[in-house]
Formats: structure tokens, sequence, C-alpha cells
């Protein structure tokens, strides 16, 4: 009988663990993190909609294996302090870092990044790979096991269209060289040759990419399925500048300078060089096809993944630093607070207990990436992080949200962004205010309207009362 009831008791817990193992809840086993930044990537992606002619069937695939945030923004609308943000888990606006110059350990030097404390608290590995934080080195060794630099080859310079003028600035083209040759691949490879590892911890793998960030080159067969002919410009407004403040308008203006040696030389806005030598078209086909050529590779990370042991235990995050302007308000590239700006593509799938194949439509920030794994790991809860875990939004898309999001773009210049409301204040006191869901494209500027002072009231009240220089 003795024997009976003890056999009893260990079929019963062999089928509770199996069954919480299969529902994610309950198990000891941690699960590990693939974790994929794209560099400059903006909502230009299939299932998001943001350009009708994107062509991202790896990225919408992994869409569908979990949540994708529409209304996902950057803290800081260039590399260096968006980057620190996410990892340190910190406002820029508390840190002090707002440019590409300023380094982390400068300004908060006991800062605990993300992958110190999953490595601490959580007893993972940790390695990465291309470009996490800024540059395409480790940039922070404290927070990596292991970092792999792959050599770089002499850069490859892209096709120009023949007979454009040699001051042109057309930093893009299609390459005639395979993938194999190109940083982004060797990197993919070296992140599926771990995946295809056993590992004796939970991981963490960062495999980053530099593209889409500029200059657009990739090779030609990417092109090719984005004929120049055929090319669907963004949708703009002649006057769109007329209405914002004196900040507003100098971000805007893009100048762009070149180097010849010792000297440099500025050759006007971005917007007039582009249209003045016919460049619009070929801009916007060459960005797509950066982001295809990065999407061809991010299946290749996907398939090892599913084609391994890991399969089944592995968190997947992929992560744009901020958004990217290709002529909406006759801007070019980031440097600028609004929606085109800061909007970039967020996607977390997990195994177990988790939403798939949905997207979530409350506004969230890259922030909220570090509370999550947090949370996600079973790592002891953190104090003192700045962002919010987004668990209860990757189990109810749906569920109550009551936040917004919070830009900030150099000393004293932030956006406030929530569901309806585009808030912006600058560090002279200039103000713009925009309806997001009557004006998505942010064409109309209603910080003047006496009507609105309520609504600017309130949203001030989002401004953060700190300002670290």
């Amino acid at each position: 009988m003795k024997q009976a009831i003890r056999g009893l008791a260990l079929s019963l817990a062999f089928f509770g663990f199996g069954l919480t193992a299969l529902l994610g809840q309950g198990s000891n086993e941690k699960p590990n993190i693939l974790f994929i930044p794209v560099d400059d990537l903006n909502d230009w992606v299939g299932h998001l909609g943001g350009h009708p002619q994107s062509k991202t069937p790896n990225i919408d695939r992994l869409a569908r294996m979990g949540i994708s945030f529409t209304q996902a923004h950057c803290n800081a609308p260039l590399c260096n302090p968006s980057r620190v943000s996410l990892f340190s888990g910190l406002l820029p606006s508390n840190t002090g870092v707002y440019g590409n110059g300023e380094r982390m350990r400068d300004k908060v030097p006991d800062a605990t990044t993300l992958m110190q404390y999953l490595r601490s608290a959580g007893g993972y590995s940790v390695q990465g790979g291309g470009k996490t934080f800024h540059g395409s080195g480790p940039y922070d060794e404290a927070s990596w096991d292991y970092y792999n630099m792959p050599p770089r080859n002499r850069r490859q310079i892209g096709e120009r269209d023949e007979g454009l003028a040699e001051d042109a600035w057309a930093p893009w083209g299609p390459l005639d060289v395979d993938d194999s040759e190109l940083f982004d691949v060797k990197n993919v490879n070296w992140a599926i040759s771990e995946l295809e590892k056993s590992h004796d911890k939970p991981f963490f793998i960062a495999c980053g990419f530099t593209k889409p960030h500029m200059p657009w080159y990739a090779p030609r067969k990417y092109f090719e399925m984005h004929p120049r002919e055929s090319i669907i410009l963004p949708e703009v407004l002649d006057h769109d500048r007329d209405d914002l403040p004196y900040w507003g308008k100098k971000f805007a203006r893009e100048v762009h300078t070149i180097s010849n040696g010792s000297n440099f030389s500025r050759h006007g806005e971005d917007h007039d060089m582009i249209t003045k030598h016919g460049q619009w078209e070929r801009a916007v086909q060459s960005y797509l096809a950066t982001i295809t050529y990065v999407d061809h590779h991010i299946g290749r990370l996907l398939d090892a993944l599913e084609n391994s042991d890991h399969a089944d235990n592995t968190i997947i995050v992929l992560w744009g630093d901020h958004g990217w302007h290709l002529g909406e308000k006759q801007h070019w590239r980031k440097h600028a607070l609004w929606d085109v700006t800061t909007r970039t593509t967020m996607i977390i799938a997990a195994p177990g207990g988790y939403a798939n194949g949905q997207l979530c439509h409350r506004p969230v920030s890259l922030i909220d990436l570090y509370p999550t794994m947090v949370e996600m790991t079973g790592a002891p809860e953190r104090d003192g992080l700045d962002g919010q875990s987004l668990v209860p939004l990757l189990k109810n898309p749906e569920a109550e949200w009551d936040r917004s999001v919070l830009t900030t773009f150099g000393y004293q210049n932030h956006a406030i962004k929530t569901h309806k409301w585009r808030y912006i204040w600058y560090n002279d006191g200039g103000e713009e205010l925009y309806d997001n869901e009557a004006d998505p494209n942010e064409w109309v500027n209603l910080a003047s309207f006496s009507k609105y002072e309520s609504i600017k009231a309130e949203l001030k009240g989002y401004l953060p009362s700190r300002n670290v220089r």
C-alpha cells in the first residue's frame, strides 16, 4: 500500500511538473533571451504598415509569435542616449546622457545594466555582438561575459546614380557583394553558432544590427525587390514647418556637413539637397532595401532558434532604437521630437502564459524593457528603474495602461506621448501640441490655441522635475 501511494504521488508530481512547464509557470528552468537591437529602424515593417511597400516577412513572422507594440517609443532620438537609457533603465533626464559623445560610466558610474543584473541576480551568461550599445564593440566591458567583434572589411561603397554631382549627399545605393562579406551577417553567423550549442546556464544573447543606419548600402538583390520607378514617397505637407516654434524649426533644418580632409563644407539642408539632385525615390528605395536585407538575416536567426534545443524556452525581443524621417516635415534622419522620430518597432515573443499574434496599441517605451526582462526571468525585482514591466500587456494587450512616454532630445527638450496627444516642450518655452487621433501626421500645431490650455497643463505635469546636465 505504501509503495502504491508513493508511486501515485510521484506520478502526480511528474504530471504537475509537466503541466507547469507546458504553461511556462512553476518551472525552475529560467528562460533564455535572444535580444535583437536594430539600428535606426522606424515602423516601416509590414505588420505595422509604416510604409506600404515594406517587405519584412521575418519580422512579421516574429510579430505573429508574440506581441507587437504599435506605439513603442524611444526615450531619446539618438543612438547613444537611447541605448544607454534602455540598458541602464534610467531616463536621459536622470543620467545626463543626451548625445553620442557622452559615456554612461562618466555620468552614472554606479549604474547596473540589464546584463549585469541578469548575471549577478539571475545567474545568466551574457554575450553580445554587433551594435548593442552605441558603436560596434562592447562599450561597457562590465556588462558582458563575452563580446563578439568580427573583423571589418574595407567599407563597401554603393553604386551612385550615373551623372550624380560629386557634391550631392547620397550615402545609399546597391552593392555588388555577397551577403557573407558584410559585418551584420558575420555577427549573425556568430549568434547562430551560439544558439546551436548547449549551455550550462540560461543565456542572454544580444545580436545587434548596424543597419538600416546610414549609409544605406546593401546587396543589389534587395534593391531589386523595391523597384525605384514604383517607389511611394511619404505623405508630406509643403508648409509643415510654418507653425513650429524656434527649436522645432531648428531641429527640422538638418544641415549636412561634408568632410574634405581637414576642411568641412556645409551643403544646405538635407531635404533641399535630396530634392535638388532627384534622390528622394532613391533614398526611400535604399532604406526599404536595407530593412529587407536586415529582415532576411533576422529570419536566419529565427530559423536557427526554432531548430535548436532552446526553441521552447527562449524569449525573443526585437527593437529599434528610435524612428527615422525620410522627408516628413522636410526633415531627414532623427534628431527631433515628433512621432516619426520617436516611434519604432518593438516585439516581444515568449513561451508559456503570454499572448501571441496580437497588436498592443498602448503607448510604451524602450525603457520598459529592463523591468520586463527582470520579471519574465524571475530575477528579484529591482528598485530605482524608470520603466514599468510590460508583462500585464504581454498577457492581455488590452489591459489598462495609464502611462505616458517621455522622450528627451538634449537638455530640457521633451516630448510627452499619450494615447491621444503629443506635447513637446523646448528649453526656451516653445511648445507643440498634436491630436494624434485626428492628426496622425502632426501637421497642425495646436499649442497656440487657448482652448487647449487645460490639455497642455495636464501634459506638462508629466515633464521631468529633474534634468541632469
